[in-house]
């Protein structure tokens, strides 16, 4: 299946990402700013919608009882609005696709290599933050952020698994329990912060990149005796805003 392909090539394809998009990224930023008329001032604008092409890393430690940290690639996209000068509001939402098992042993969810896979989940990370703009220059922007951040987590039985591997109760069992945990005990929840920088290329675009992370505000009162890093979530992104 498609998915299948997806999944064996999706750290490859996220670090290629970068290593053929760096250098047209770079090479359209130092034009456009070259390009600038030397009086232009920045207009002001209320509404503004942009894309987000991010890689995101899911740290673990749970030594060989899971995968130690899946990295995968992040599509998203977003919606902006201006309060007052120079906080904005944004709405985004980040999409990932991974695998899952239950490890009755550590008792959680843990994310799974495709061999010993149970369930697909295809996560939906929404959130609702306050950004603070600040303009370096009439053609750079430096961008702070902050707010709370729902994973809204869709799971599955995985694709093309076999029973002669596990019988599909066990599996239905299984994912079952994937997708209890996710959902109980709100650990859906998970605030993000983060920060970024824009170029303008003209009136209507910028380009740009994010650094965020999510945090898993749900180790306050779950009273799980997790390792540190579980739950904490990392991206780096490039973002394009249609102004």
């Amino acid at each position: 299946m498609l998915y299948f392909g997806y999944m064996k090539v999706s750290e490859r394809l996220s670090f290629s990402i970068f290593r053929f998009f760096l250098f047209p990224f770079f090479f359209t930023v130092v034009f456009s700013l070259w390009a600038q008329e030397p009086n232009q001032i920045k207009p002001d604008y209320y509404f503004s919608w942009f894309a987000e092409g991010s890689v995101l890393f899911l740290p673990e430690n749970n030594g060989i009882r899971s995968d130690p940290m899946p990295v995968l690639p992040g599509p998203g996209a977003g919606f902006g609005m201006q309060l007052i000068r120079p906080i904005r509001f944004e709405i985004t939402l980040d999409m990932y696709f991974t695998t899952y098992g239950y490890d009755s042993f550590l008792d959680r969810a843990v994310p799974r290599a495709w061999e010993n896979r149970s369930a697909f989940v295809w996560g939906n990370v929404l959130g609702f933050q306050a950004s603070y703009f600040w303009d370096i220059t009439r053609n750079i922007t430096l961008r702070f952020f902050a707010g709370p951040a729902l994973d809204l987590r869709i799971v599955l039985i995985a694709p093309d698994l076999s029973e002669s591997n596990n019988p599909m109760d066990e599996i239905r069992s299984e994912t079952d329990a994937v997708f209890r945990y996710f959902w109980s005990k709100a650990r859906w929840l998970l605030p993000v912060a983060g920060t970024g920088m824009d170029f303008d290329l003209n009136e209507k675009f910028r380009i740009g990149f994010d650094i965020r992370v999510w945090m898993p505000a749900y180790k306050l009162w779950t009273n799980e005796d997790l390792p540190f890093i579980e739950g904490w979530r990392f991206g780096i992104g490039v973002r394009v805003t249609f102004l």
